[in-house]
């Protein structure tokens, strides 16, 4: 039995999998990692997310925010065989939920559910001043920076910048489905963003699968069967043995 079919035999033996999500799983569609020498800070400033900076120079940021998120990512990205393998195993009664540290709404397309975005999402923005939150779709982002409708306070992407805390009910459902969880995947994340880096330890009672190009921080650590794949190809091995159409 190679591993593949080993890891295969523990889906099909679990009934209550949680999957944590980073960077990697969205490479493959044509998201950019951040970090690395082909990551974004390589081309941008970090401090356009950071939140001290973004309240003194809100147009500045917006600027860099727009071509990166709005322009860039959101034209481009759609979901891959990754992201429809969770969702189809969620839709099994198999996946109880994935945990994600990305901000790119690439699960939701691709019909997962319930998605707990650890770091928010760019999907929506919150306004600074009062706190009302809007999808970024009901503005206009080609005159910068936004405003609030209600306010005309200066709205930001609802997604968690540098100086800021994890969403608190994001944090407490991550750590409720990690300790429910009997089988855990890890899929495109090194471990090294605190502290959603910290999550998968919780995952006591878990088998644990990785699927990474690289050995992470979990690799030696945590990982009971580590798959060294990208994330597209790990799922489409795993669903031709399940019998998963991608």
């Amino acid at each position: 039995m190679n591993d593949y079919d080993k890891a295969a035999k523990w889906i099909e033996e679990s009934n209550r999998i949680v999957a944590f999500t980073g960077a990697g799983i969205s490479v493959e569609s044509g998201i950019p990692t951040f970090r690395g020498p082909e990551g974004l800070w390589s081309r941008y400033d970090p401090k356009v997310l950071d939140l001290s900076y973004f309240h003194q120079h809100p147009e500045e940021c917006w600027r860099v925010i727009k071509e990166i998120f709005y322009d860039y990512m959101g034209d481009k990205a759609r979901p891959n065989a990754a992201h429809r393998l969770l969702a189809e195993l969620e839709r099994l009664e198999k996946l109880g939920g994935v945990i994600t540290q990305n901000i790119d709404h690439l699960h939701q397309e691709a019909g997962s559910r319930h998605v707990v975005e650890f770091h928010g999402t760019a999907q929506t923005l919150v306004c600074t001043a009062c706190g009302d939150r809007s999808p970024f779709t009901e503005h206009d982002l080609n005159k910068l920076p936004p405003l609030c409708k209600k306010c005309g306070g200066v709205l930001k992407p609802d997604f968690v910048f540098f100086g800021e805390p994890i969403p608190p009910e994001a944090y407490r459902e991550s750590l409720r489905l990690v300790h429910e969880a009997d089988l855990l995947l890890i899929v495109g994340t090194t471990g090294e963003i605190m502290p959603a880096s910290m999550i998968p330890y919780e995952a006591r009672n878990a088998r644990v699968v990785e699927i990474n190009i690289e050995p992470s921080r979990y690799t030696e650590e945590l990982t009971d069967l580590f798959l060294r794949a990208r994330a597209t190809e790990a799922a489409r091995e795993l669903a031709s043995r399940l019998d998963l159409t991608l």
